[in-house]
């Protein structure tokens, strides 16, 4: 069995090494931490996962890269856990750095996979139909069945772990940004993991065959983002929130840097003004 598993992480890490190639952050370790009550980082430097931990098993979010499968299991095992206790995988949006490893996941762990019904598409024909990226081989990953389609404002439970499931669309169809409660001592604190409020290089948002509402969808994940409580502020990328700066800051007594419901409001408000700029640009461009 050993010789199995071993034989499939080295298929993993070799399947992965083109992305490795042209985005080295993407795969570099960084140490596992605890970020707040029973959620935990476990993913590389430059791609985001979270684990979730409870009693009943534990919750991933975000597979990433086919080749971040091995770390994340490492990480999830420096903390005290077992991979195979993932019950339940999730993702912020249908985009390869962040599902492509999905496939592994459920095969190593027997974990019920939950998308958000606009990203079902996608995720089980292996990113084809990607409004952006469909025609990219390298966009491509292992087609995986969806378990549970995700519609806004489902809850995902485990335990007593409750996460609800914000569609905030735009970056892709069903980008999904996910909030939960996290206990640190006698005080309960509003977590949001963004899903993406990115406008990416080539993204039309103006006469957008694909995806013709991409602009008004933008604008509601940015209404939606405005009004979700926030107090420890987390995200599918570790920049989105600052997070090598605030793990450099975490010291035994002192106030925890994930605390930071200023930096997601700033953080939002200048992402929208960057999108808001985008889109006049290329509706001045259009005329």
């Amino acid at each position: 069995m050993k010789n199995i598993f071993r034989s499939l992480l080295l298929m993993l890490i070799f399947a992965g090494s083109a992305f490795a190639q042209t985005t080295p952050d993407w795969t570099n370790p960084f140490p596992p931490h605890r970020i707040i009550g029973n959620v935990y980082y476990v993913g590389s430097q430059g791609l985001a996962s979270y684990l979730i931990t409870t009693p009943q098993g534990h919750i991933l979010v975000n597979s990433s890269l086919e080749s971040s499968v091995p770390l994340i299991r490492e990480s999830i095992e420096k903390l005290g856990f077992k991979f195979s206790d993932v019950k339940i995988l999730l993702i912020s949006h249908a985009h390869w750095d962040h599902c492509a490893g999905s496939a592994a996941v459920k095969e190593l762990t027997g974990a019920k996979y939950m998308v958000m019904d606009a990203d079902v598409p996608e995720i089980e024909a292996g990113g084809k139909g990607n409004f952006q990226y469909g025609d990219s081989p390298a966009s491509r990953y292992q087609p995986t069945k969806v378990d549970r389609v995700l519609h806004d404002g489902d809850e995902v439970k485990l335990g007593d772990t409750v996460l609800t499931a914000h569609l905030t669309p735009g970056h892709t169809k069903g980008t999904t940004t996910w909030t939960m409660k996290a206990k640190e001592g006698d005080k309960t604190y509003n977590v949001v993991i963004i899903g993406s409020p990115n406008v990416n290089a080539g993204f039309k948002l103006v006469n957008n065959a694909l995806y013709p509402q991409i602009a008004s969808d933008y604008e509601r994940m940015f209404q939606v983002l405005k009004s979700l409580p926030c107090d420890v502020f987390l995200g599918a990328h570790g920049n989105y929130y600052g997070m090598e700066a605030k793990y450099a800051r975490m010291k035994e007594g002192a106030a925890n840097p994930f605390i930071d419901p200023e930096g997601y409001k700033g953080y939002v408000a200048e992402r929208e003004q960057t999108f808001r700029a985008e889109l006049a640009k290329q509706k001045a461009a259009a005329k």
